[in-house]
This record gives C-alpha cells, structure tokens and sequence, in this order.
C-alpha cells in the first residue's frame, strides 16, 4: 500500500495537542509550528479524519523543495507525481502563500504552480486541449516560507472542526476542535463531574461527552477524498464501522450544561440531539451566578463573553468577580476560563496556577487555569 507524507494542520498554540492525539493513534510525529507531520497509507488518510479532535485538517505533502526563480518553481512542482493523484477530470484549485520568500507574489506562486501541474497532465493523459476539470475536488496549496516550497493536497474539505452536529447556532460559537483542545488541556476523565456554566450553542459540553463516549468527532460527515477514484471504497466503510465499534455508550457520566438564556440551551439541545448525545448531557437554564453543587473533584471549562467593546467591558469585569465568588470556594474542582482579557485573575481574585496562550479564530486568548486540590474519597 501507498504511504504518504502527511501533515495535520492546526491553529497556533495547539500543535503538541494534534501531536499527542496522532501518537495515541499509533503514528510517530514532527511536530512544527502550526502543523504536524506523519506518515500513512490510504487508510490512515480516513482513520486521522476521522479522529482527530483538535487538528484543521490533513493534508498529503505531494512534495518538498527549495525555489528562488519561477523556472525553479515550474519544474520542481511539475517533476512531481501528478499522474498517481489526479485524474484526467480532476478539478484541482491551487491556493498559494508566500511569506519571506524571493518569489513573494501569491498570484504569480499560483498561476505559475498551476500551469505545471496542468502541463505534466496534459503529457500523462495525451491532451492538446484545456483539461475539463469537471470532476471531483482535489485542492492543491503551494506553500513558500523563506523560499521553501510546500506542495500539498487537501484530504478533508471543509474544516475538521465542521463535526455536522451544530445544526442550531447561536452568536459567536468557538469552534469545535478548539472546544476539543480546552477539554484535552485540562485535568478531566471521564468519570468525573464536568460543567460548563455559560455554554452558549452547547460545543464545549458536546464535545465533552464525546471525548467521553469515544465517539469519532468525524463520524457525523464527509471527507473530499472519500469521493477520489483510488480511495477504496470498501476500505472505507472497513474503517468508518471501526470507529462506530469504539464507542462506549454504557458509561456513567456527569456533564452538566447551563445557560442564562433560555434560548441558547434550546440551541444546545437540538446541537446535542444531532449527534446523539442529548441524554447526556444534564442541559439547565440558570445563571453562573446562581450556581450550587455538592458534587466534588470536578472541572469546569468555559469561554465566558470577553467584552471586546469599551461598552461591555465593565459589566464583563463585574461577571468575573461573580465567577470567582462561585468558583474558588470549591477547592477540590479545578476551574479553566478562556478569555482575551488579560486582567480576567484581577477580577476572579485570584492568580491562576497556569495560563496558556491560544488563538480563538485570530483573536489572542489565555486560557487561565485554577487547578483544584483533590478531595481522596
């Protein structure tokens, strides 16, 4: 079988998370700025699809090399093997980047790189006319950082973080794989409590209780590279029944999920609904203000509004201090909040054990970690 160069990109901040998850896969890993590298056959192009939670998406490295002139770019992108990806029908996009590069015109990367994956095609597939580009997705990215040239092809289409179960959405949801990596950085198992007090659309505790089920985040969609001719189709469906296999559904687990405004934890409910978790998760409308619980040894992960406008930063503030008048005196629960105001442990009162930085879509966030102190049952 075929093996790949691979790479699982992912947003700044969260490589080493994409690289624990592919190593507790089995795969052994590079990890880089804003991506990780691997290797695999057909069948891992699927199952890293399927399972990863925190990466963007996985792209195969068609090749590698260093360009300074465009007849450098032209060959090299045109010597490598077109032939074994696309099909004589292929519709294949180039995207182009260039970033401290000699060759720093994106248009010109492009239509330059696309012209020699048109010509080493039109030589494979005998044509003298246009290629008809009427078939499946192949998208194609040259790459040029420091005038080293990246050739990649796209295997998911649309972004990993598009689970397919957020039917219902709310203002400004976070992301699927960054609520993923929130959970995955903290201290939490599955067989303790977890809550999310403000949970908007529902994604944090979501994907909570899909970590905790085992559940395929992929599971709910489609890849563009399921569609590709030499995908084995029967492999395919091999590996997807796999991974509905793994999934744990007897489990005792306790997920609560609370809201403000009553709108959203309809919002959430129907998100939870479509993914088969509704039962799951204890879904409650109530203000974090008015938050009790005799539960201990639990965790609480939340991406409390940021008040970004002048308008909204004072009442933000004020929320802050209701967050840590709840929160700290449960001592033996450990408390993570992600926001872009950099004063959030001022307004909590008091300094958290860690803070990391994360980028929300290209906001700059910290993630301010309170780490609890374990009651021994």
């Amino acid at each position: 079988m075929n093996k790949f160069k691979l790479m699982a990109t992912c947003a700044a901040g969260i490589e080493a998370l994409v690289g624990k998850e592919l190593r507790n896969l089995g795969y052994e890993v590079q990890v880089e700025n804003g991506r990780v590298r691997f290797e695999g056959t057909a069948e891992d192009i699927i199952n890293t699809n399927l399972w990863l939670r925190t990466a963007d998406r996985i792209e195969i490295i068609v090749g590698e090399f260093d360009a300074k002139t465009f007849e450098d770019l032209f060959q090299n992108l045109k010597a490598l093997p077109w032939d074994e990806l696309l099909p004589m029908d292929a519709n294949f996009p180039m995207n182009g980047r260039s970033h401290n590069s000699t060759l720093h015109s994106v248009p010109d990367v492009q239509a330059i790189a696309k012209k020699a994956v048109v010509n080493k095609l039109n030589e494979t597939y005998h044509r003298r006319t246009r290629l008809p580009e009427t078939g499946e997705l192949y998208k194609l990215e040259t790459r040029i950082n420091k005038d080293h040239v990246i050739v990649t092809l796209d295997t998911t289409g649309e972004s990993l973080f598009k689970r397919g179960y957020r039917v219902a959405k709310g203002p400004a949801p976070i992301k699927e794989n960054m609520a993923a990596a929130l959970i995955l950085l903290t201290s939490w198992y599955p067989d303790m409590p977890f809550l999310d007090p403000m949970c908007g659309s529902g994604t944090i505790p979501i994907e909570a209780a899909m970590i905790a089920r085992n559940i395929a985040p992929g599971f709910n969609r489609e890849f563009s590279c399921e569609k590709w001719e030499w995908m084995d189709k029967k492999m395919i469906e091999d590996v997807r029944n796999k991974a509905d296999e793994q999934a744990d559904y007897d489990k005792e687990i306790d997920i609560m999920a609370s809201d403000v405004d009553g709108n959203m934890i309809e919002i959430a409910k129907v998100n939870a609904q479509e993914v088969g978790l509704l039962h799951d998760i204890q879904f409650k409308q109530l203000s974090v203000l008015d938050f009790k619980t005799d539960k201990i040894n639990g965790v609480v992960v939340s991406n409390p509004p940021y008040g970004e406008r002048l308008s909204d930063k004072q009442e933000v503030r004020k929320l802050y201090k209701g967050l840590g008048r709840i929160f700290k005196p449960m001592t033996s629960w450990s408390k993570y909040f992600l926001t872009s105001d950099l004063e959030f442990e001022k307004f909590y009162g008091q300094s958290a054990t860690k803070t990391r930085k994360l980028f929300n879509g290209n906001l700059r966030t910290d993630y301010f970690q309170f780490w609890g102190k374990k009651i021994r049952k």
